[in-house]
């Protein structure tokens, strides 16, 4: 075989076995890492009133944190950016509440807003602030839909 010949069957080989191995490498772990901070953001977060306080204070206070997704404004946008925020008191029959009370669901567009939302947004920290008293715990756990 030519040299020249030799070559073009090596860089050939080469072209085959790489696209053999980039046919059967599973790249799906490595894109939802790096679509992950532009998925949007589900945060859970369930409140444990204590008991003693009065029906009209745990209405407010969920009025107040119901309220944030208009009251947290994006920053640099300047603009609400909380997608949908709802909540409720709960009523489960499974017994499985661990003395939560209330619980509520939050959506952000990306891991940024949430996290703004979370560390700086003076609107959301000032609730937070608000009803430290009006807590004996509150649980919160974020996730992106379909992220195992």
């Amino acid at each position: 075989m030519l040299p020249k010949q030799r070559a073009a069957a090596t860089i050939l080989l080469l072209t085959v076995l790489l696209f053999i191995f980039l046919a059967r490498h599973d790249f799906s772990a490595h894109i939802a890492i790096s679509r992950s901070k532009k998925m949007s953001v589900t945060h859970v977060v369930l409140f444990q009133f204590k008991p003693d306080l009065p029906v009209a204070e745990v209405r407010a206070a969920c009025s107040r944190f119901l309220a944030l997704k208009e009251a947290c404004i994006h920053p640099t946008r300047q603009e609400a950016y909380v997608l949908s925020l709802r909540g409720g008191k709960d009523h489960s029959p499974e017994g499985l509440q661990n003395g939560m009370t209330h619980g509520f669901v939050v959506e952000f567009a990306s891991v940024e807003d949430r996290d703004y939302y979370v560390n700086k947004d003076p609107a959301h920290l000032a609730f937070v602030k608000s009803i430290e008293a009006l807590v004996d715990k509150a649980t919160v756990v974020d996730f992106n839909d379909g992220a195992y």
